[in-house]
């Protein structure tokens, strides 16, 4: 009987560290929104958000080979109606693209026509954690002193990952590389609405 129960305790004890390795795995593999602040400015409303995370070896190493990742940064934000349902006052997507140059042994981190180089994949990292001066709404959409609700998260593109990898990203968790939305409030400061000016003729006496 004795043997019996050892035999029991020990199994447990395997299982339990296999829980705890399957979850820290699981928990490797997502990504956190650590800050998130929305300003007003004269180009619209800008957001600038830092996100947390721990980069999954099996990305790494597809970076690494030559496979450029894209990741998505995705923003919503709605004004509450009592009477109605919820007015969309901005919805914004942003692309950022994370690749290797081999010739150059340059990581490149990449929005649209813009890019920035660096030495190691964890300097580039570090640049795509932060998102800075992002505008995503306009002043003009914006109710003056009001409460908006506000949504964040980021994630990884799976769809534009090359076809035989997006058949392995179905089934290996590694690939799933996302956050949650995290939602936050934002109320927006006193706009003043724009002065219309208007042109007085001037008469001028003949001679």
């Amino acid at each position: 009987m004795q043997c019996v129960a050892r035999r029991i305790a020990d199994l447990a004890k395997v299982l339990l560290a296999a829980i705890v390795l399957l979850t820290a795995t699981a928990q490797a593999a997502e990504i956190e929104l650590r800050a998130a602040e929305l300003h007003l400015a004269n180009e619209g409303l800008v957001l600038d958000a830092e996100f947390s995370f721990q980069f999954p070896p099996r990305l790494r190493d597809a970076v690494a080979n030559g496979v450029p990742l894209y990741f998505l940064v995705e923003f919503e934000m709605t004004r509450p109606r009592w009477y109605w349902i919820d007015e969309r006052a901005a919805s914004k997507r942003l692309q950022l693209r994370l690749s290797y140059h081999a010739l150059s042994r340059q990581y490149v981190v990449s929005s649209g026509p813009l890019e920035q180089q660096f030495p190691t994949l964890d300097e580039a990292l570090g640049l795509l954690r932060r998102v800075r001066g992002w505008v995503v709404g306009e002043r003009i959409a914006l109710v003056s002193d009001t409460e908006y609700d506000a949504a964040v998260r980021m994630r990884l593109d799976t769809s534009l990952l090359p076809k035989p990898i997006q058949v392995s990203a179905l089934t290996n968790r590694d690939w799933a590389f996302e956050s949650e939305w995290s939602h936050f409030r934002y109320r927006t400061p006193h706009i003043q609405a724009p002065v219309e000016s208007r042109e007085v003729p001037v008469e001028t006496s003949g001679q």
